[in-house]
């Protein structure tokens, strides 16, 4: 989680909204993104997304078996989407998102079982680190 922490503070650095991720495949680092919805125009570039795309490319395959996704900010329903599509087995997440969380907080697709993939979920890693970075991002937002 702290290098997910690590992405989400290069966004908040650019003033986008704090969240990062890192997506692992047999334990292996193989890709991570920070939010770029501002910098990029582009309402899909979700670290989430970004995360998984860099990773289906740089394996050369859109199944991402064996893979887990950590994640600062429980992932919306886009998101969640995503991950099903990817076929990624393990998302750990630090913050709930009590407005778009679709792991459990706001949505549950984890575990719809009309689905054909669940994910397994672990909630609240470093969720205070997680949380306090996207406090401070809005707080200032709210300041200007």
């Amino acid at each position: 989680m702290l290098e997910a922490i690590s992405e989400a503070q290069k966004a908040f650095d650019i003033g986008e909204v704090p969240v990062g991720a890192v997506l692992y495949v047999d334990g292996v680092e193989v890709s991570r993104a920070h939010n770029l919805r501002e910098k990029t125009a582009d309402p899909l570039a979700h670290a989430e997304c970004l995360a998984i795309a860099e990773a289906a490319r740089k394996l050369g395959r859109w199944r991402l078996e064996n893979s887990c996704l950590v994640v600062t900010l429980e992932p919306c329903i886009m998101c969640m989407g995503a991950l099903l599509q990817a076929r990624v087995p393990v998302v750990v997440y630090g913050a709930a998102d009590p407005k778009a969380g679709a792991c459990g907080t706001l949505y549950d697709l984890s575990a719809d079982p009309r689905l054909n993939h669940n994910i397994k979920v672990v909630r609240g890693v470093l969720e205070k680190e997680s949380g306090e970075l996207l406090t401070r991002f809005f707080r200032q937002r709210r300041e200007q």
